[in-house]
């Protein structure tokens, strides 16, 4: 592989003056909210009242029973949303001033889809610090048959189906940065339908040297 070249995105340091150490906050990621979704398990905690305190599994429609409250839905909710909720149910009626805590304990709606030309197509966590490039690495890497030129993200915003296109390499040379992961993505590396949307585009311009966006109608 070339070395890598400066740009906008990446400063290219000579081996003789090495890497600086990172500070604190280029070691952590931005926040992402982490939601609610169904079959994930949840601690509901009520401050001084252990009879209402509960692990419980979100059911499948992303609602919970709660005693005294009833059904509650937590789907697409934060943690912290949900607590509030719980305590506006109680508050007047069954517990005066209720301090509730709502903890994740593990989340299975939070993933990603890895399939096309990897090792290890799946379904993989998503935490604030995935990117392509640590998805693509926790499917065990690319196949011998994965071009590295044609990833594909599929996303949907504001309920509208989008698609990025992505070279790994590109990415490798410092050429734009690593594109963050979110839950519900689908990566598909190499020979797929809807990597062949793109095939005009790869044709005219086969080093891609930013990510393509379309929208697929």
């Amino acid at each position: 592989m070339p070395p890598p070249q400066p740009s906008s995105q990446l400063t290219v340091v000579a081996d003789s003056q090495g890497l600086p150490s990172p500070h604190r906050s280029d070691l952590g990621a931005a926040d992402r909210p982490a939601l609610i979704g169904p079959l994930d398990t949840i601690g509901v905690d009520i401050f001084n009242v252990p009879e209402l305190s509960r692990e419980m599994q979100v059911d499948a429609s992303g609602r919970i029973s709660m005693p005294l409250i009833g059904t509650v839905d937590a789907r697409n909710k934060t943690a912290d949303e949900l607590a509030r909720t719980i305590e506006d149910a109680l508050k007047g009626r069954y517990v005066r001033n209720p301090q509730v805590t709502v903890n994740i304990k593990s989340s299975v709606s939070q993933v990603v889809t890895v399939d096309g030309e990897v090792t290890e197509p799946g379904l993989y966590p998503v935490t604030n610090q995935m990117t392509l490039m640590r998805v693509i690495a926790s499917a065990k890497g690319l196949n011998e048959f994965a071009k590295r030129e044609q990833v594909v993200i599929l996303r949907t915003v504001d309920n509208q189906r989008m698609a990025g296109l992505y070279d790994l390499g590109a990415i490798r040379r410092g050429a734009y940065v690593d594109p963050p992961i979110y839950a519900n993505d689908v990566v598909i590396v190499g020979d797929s339908p809807e990597r062949r949307l793109f095939r005009d585009i790869v044709s005219l311009a086969p080093l891609v040297a930013a990510p393509l966006v379309a929208i697929l109608r």
